[in-house]
């Protein structure tokens, strides 16, 4: 049924020929990518973390609430204790990426955010009790191997610069409750509508970041409200194609493939904030996609009838 979500000018170009999981997740990556410039970008004019994230959960809840009227299901989904505890910890996750984003380069911000693959795999294991395959444990090593490159690269050469302790801390507590939704967004595709899944992460987020910002808000400009918007589209995008990927793969695979992001990251970082990524970056970026190559190419081997 997936196959009717490509457009058909799409089905037989290079991106129609990818498996459905790794399709939605390429979609979610971009989506997410330009979610962290636009955040970094409004960040970098004293909004509060706290308001650019309710801002993020307002419009997300418009749209996730119009999909669900649209389809004509019920709102509130029938495993409400799992949905609320997604939402929570979704949240939580969220605020703590946000925060890395404006206090680091944005690739750096991004690569962090992908220690989350790593948490996935254990999470999933103990849990969904997924089996992980060898290309996924290749996939594993190889990123943290990168990670460690780009957060210690003094490691390495005396000279190097670190990334500051307590932002780098925020973005791998970022990661690891991102993975936990991802699991939970696992455990809950078996009974839940993809819509009502997302409609929960809003739901619980803005009355929490608001309850958080108090009375510390900034009246926004029309160019800050323009990318408030555009946080929460590209948002929608990014976590609706999260949450179909999650799907249609193992948690441990589809987190895997969304690495891309990381190129996507560099590329914006260096056009809108003139962020050039140090060659430990690059080194440690370069093994996190090699190993999501080495995933992909494994999974497909695995089973070649997807």
């Amino acid at each position: 049924m997936h196959k009717a979500l490509v457009p058909s000018f799409l089905k037989n170009s290079f991106l129609g020929q990818l498996p459905v999981g790794l399709r939605f997740m390429l979609l979610s990556a971009l989506g997410f990518a330009l979610m962290a410039a636009c955040v970094k970008l409004v960040s970098s004019t004293g909004m509060p973390i706290f308001q650019i994230v309710a801002a993020r959960a307002f419009i997300s809840l418009v749209i996730s609430y119009l999909d669900i009227k649209r389809k004509k299901i019920p709102v509130w989904g029938d495993n409400k204790p799992l949905l609320i505890a997604r939402g929570t910890v979704g949240t939580l996750g969220l605020i703590c990426v946000y925060y890395a984003i404006a206090h680091l380069p944005l690739a750096e911000a991004t690569i962090l955010q992908y220690l989350h693959p790593v948490f996935t795999a254990v999470l999933a294991l103990l849990f969904l009790k997924e089996r992980i395959q060898l290309s996924t444990i290749a996939c594993i090593v190889l990123s943290i191997l990168g990670l460690v490159i780009t957060v210690k690269p003094n490691m390495l050469a005396s000279n190097a610069v670190e990334l500051p302790t307590f932002a780098v801390g925020i973005a791998m507590l970022g990661a690891f409750f991102s993975a936990v939704a991802y699991t939970i967004v696992k455990r809950l595709s078996k009974s839940e509508d993809s819509s009502v899944i997302v409609f929960y992460f809003p739901f619980i987020a803005l009355p929490l970041s608001l309850f958080l910002l108090g009375g510390d808000i900034q009246m926004p400009t029309l160019f800050e409200a323009g990318l408030l918007l555009l946080v929460g589209i590209f948002t929608q995008i990014g976590q609706v194609c999260l949450t179909k990927a999650m799907q249609t793969e193992a948690a441990s695979k589809a987190t895997a493939y969304s690495y891309i992001q990381v190129v996507f990251s560099i590329l914006l970082g260096a056009f809108l904030f003139n962020e050039l990524p140090s060659v430990w970056t690059l080194l440690g970026g370069s093994l996190i996609i090699i190993g999501t190559l080495i995933n992909i190419f494994g999974s497909q081997r695995a089973a070649p009838s997807k």
